[in-house]
């Protein structure tokens, strides 16, 4: 996932995660998660939705089996969000690699990846659950802390790779 410079990050909710914190930023009922690293200066708005989502990801953090239940609008191409169907899939506690899931889709393994790097919502559809054939494979576009964020959530559902 990749956050904006252009702007000061802003947003609807901030939860304490074990990686660090998730940030929420919610616009006309779109909703996008950025996942951080770290302490992060955070500046926190007020949204209706920002509690619900806020609970439920907090309920995820207590158990990795908690199921979300929130209307998503889903914003991709028609090739993303069979992707990210696909990925929403995948059960908890279990990975899938890049190759078989774009054996699975008629794909590449690249556009998989890269469909995964679009996924503006990364704990509703668990991305972190897809990686490479001999390793941890790539997580939020390349960011310097990608790959640790990756290993926690992957580690909060029991998997060590």
């Amino acid at each position: 996932m990749q956050v904006s410079t252009h702007r000061p990050l802003q947003f609807d909710a901030v939860i304490e995660a074990p990686f660090g914190a998730v940030g929420v930023a919610i616009h006309e009922r779109q909703v996008s998660i950025a996942l951080l690293f770290g302490n992060h200066a955070l500046k926190s708005a007020v949204h209706p939705m920002a509690k619900q989502i806020a609970e439920q990801i907090n309920a995820y953090f207590n158990s990795a089996t908690y199921v979300f239940n929130m209307p998503l609008t889903l914003k991709g191409t028609p090739y993303q969000q069979r992707v990210w169907q696909a990925i929403r899939a995948i059960p908890v506690g279990q990975v899938q690699t890049y190759q078989a899931l774009a054996q699975q889709l008629g794909s590449g393994a690249r556009a998989v990846a890269n469909a995964c790097g679009a996924n503006h919502l990364p704990l509703f559809i668990p991305c972190h659950r897809v990686v490479a054939k001999s390793g941890l494979g790539g997580f939020m576009c390349g960011h310097p802390q990608g790959k640790l964020i990756k290993t926690a959530l992957l580690k909060h559902e029991g998997i060590n790779l």
